[in-house]
């Protein structure tokens, strides 16, 4: 009996140590492996051995990490609050970096995303912040992987998803955009009534230079005219057209 209980503890003692000492990482993990306490290497993928009690190792993942950067307060340039949320995608380049030089690195760059998100919009007014998101995510971008490169990470893509206004700064965009397009319907109705002036001036004076295309114009008139059902119609004649009928009545 005693023999038995024996070989139990055994198998389980062995058992124990095989599991501290065979580790297996996937394609896309590494391990970070220390001895002693001091950093040792990086392992993987694959079967990893480790030295039971000398040696520990740290997983870490170098897939991309899709992180939610909670909505945050805003106060930009032209004095307008705004809450702002977005999403950030960021992968470990650097595994060694990444376990040493910072204690969470999830924490730490959700953290960083957060306040640096407030910094740079804070900079903009409300309507770069509406119309230009492109350039935004551009820079937001820039600084943080400028920030995360000492921890080994590179941020690939920030996108800014929702910015909620308050009812009284969409109402007041509204009534903006409404007079936006009043002002550009007077001003292309203005630009018209020009080009049409201008039209005129130029057929007035061809018709001044020559006569002849005055009374072409006058015959074309009492033409377009003849069908109308008005009993009578008094049509001017330009001093002009008498002239040339006195001219044509002296040579006959």
């Amino acid at each position: 009996m005693g023999l038995q209980i024996g070989f139990v503890a055994l198998l389980l003692l062995l058992i124990a140590l095989a599991g501290a000492t065979f580790r297996i990482l996937r394609e896309y993990e590494r391990g970070v492996v220390f001895q002693l306490g001091r950093f040792w290497q990086v392992k993987g993928p694959g079967l990893i051995l480790l030295i039971p009690v000398i040696q520990q190792m740290v997983r870490v993942d170098l897939r991309t990490i899709v992180l939610d950067v909670p909505p945050q307060d805003v106060i930009t340039r032209d004095n307008v609050s705004v809450k702002v949320n977005a999403v950030l995608y960021f992968r470990v380049l650097d595994p060694q970096k990444a376990i040493i030089q910072v204690e969470d690195f999830l924490m730490a760059t959700s953290q960083l995303a957060q306040t640096t998100l407030r910094a740079v919009l804070g900079k903009h007014e409300l309507d770069e912040l509406l119309a230009e998101r492109e350039r935004l995510n551009i820079d937001i971008q820039q600084v943080l992987d400028a920030q995360t490169d000492a921890w080994g990470i590179k941020v690939a893509n920030v996108e800014i998803k929702h910015v909620d206004l308050n009812e009284s700064m969409i109402r007041a965009i509204a009534r903006q955009a409404e007079a936006e397009r009043e002002r550009r319907a007077k001003v292309i109705h203005a630009e018209g009534e020009l080009q049409a002036s201008e039209k005129l001036m130029q057929a007035a004076e061809m018709l001044g230079r020559q006569p002849g295309a005055m009374q072409l114009r006058y015959m074309q008139t009492l033409s377009s005219i003849a069908g109308d059902k008005s009993s009578t119609i008094v049509f001017p004649l330009p001093i002009e057209l008498l002239k040339g009928m006195a001219d044509l009545s002296a040579k006959s």
